[in-house]
């Protein structure tokens, strides 16, 4: 299903699919060739989406465009089932296994394997041919990619980009901070309210 969503309807290129249980909502682009299979969902949350020539989508993966973090996805990539990207570029030829989950402001180089359940933290660039291992983590710019079992270590790196600042514009240590991120987010979600479908 294709959603006009905030006056911006999504873009799709005659050669690209769109499975029927798929959802594309508001300010996306798929171009030449793309296929988009059932289940999975890109949307534009108050950042575009451009999803380069012959790039899969696959079941149940969801693209997130973001207020200040748009989502580019490259050509020739594969978007694994219930795969995540939000607010990042994935630059071409990139593979996002099974579960793998790519955030806000992370770049992912040419030819990138982020494999089954690893995770791209956000604001981390991995550099052009680099593998996230299985169910690891990669953290920071230059990235320490490491194992969940380092967690100390990666949770250090975690702490210096600051999520809640990034994302949500509140400090860390708020002491009703999940009350404000809840209503804050919640409220620019609500924008739905007006979609239609397209």
């Amino acid at each position: 299903m294709l959603y006009e969503h905030q006056g911006a309807a999504p873009r799709v290129h005659d050669t690209a699919v769109v499975a029927p249980s798929a959802v594309v909502s508001g300010d996306v682009a798929l171009e030449e060739g793309v296929q988009v299979l059932h289940g999975a969902v890109i949307t534009s949350e108050g950042g575009p989406v451009r999803i380069g020539a012959y790039t899969i989508v696959m079941e149940n993966a969801v693209i997130r465009g973001v207020s200040g973090n748009a989502v580019t996805i490259g050509d020739h990539c594969l978007v694994g089932p219930h795969a995540y990207v939000s607010g990042a570029t994935v630059e071409p030829e990139v593979f996002l296994a099974t579960g793998s989950r790519v955030f806000n402001g992370a770049v992912v180089g040419r030819g990138s394997e982020v494999r089954i359940d690893a995770i791209v933290h956000l604001r981390t660039e991995l550099a052009p041919g680099t593998t996230v291992p299985i169910g690891w983590v990669a953290v920071g710019s230059p990235p320490l990619i490491a194992p969940a079992e380092q967690h100390d270590e990666l949770e250090a790196r975690q702490r210096e980009l600051d999520f809640p600042e990034y994302v949500f514009g509140l400090d860390r240590d708020t002491p009703d901070l999940m009350v404000q991120l809840t209503e804050r987010y919640g409220a620019r979600l609500g924008r739905h309210s007006d979609d239609r479908s397209v």
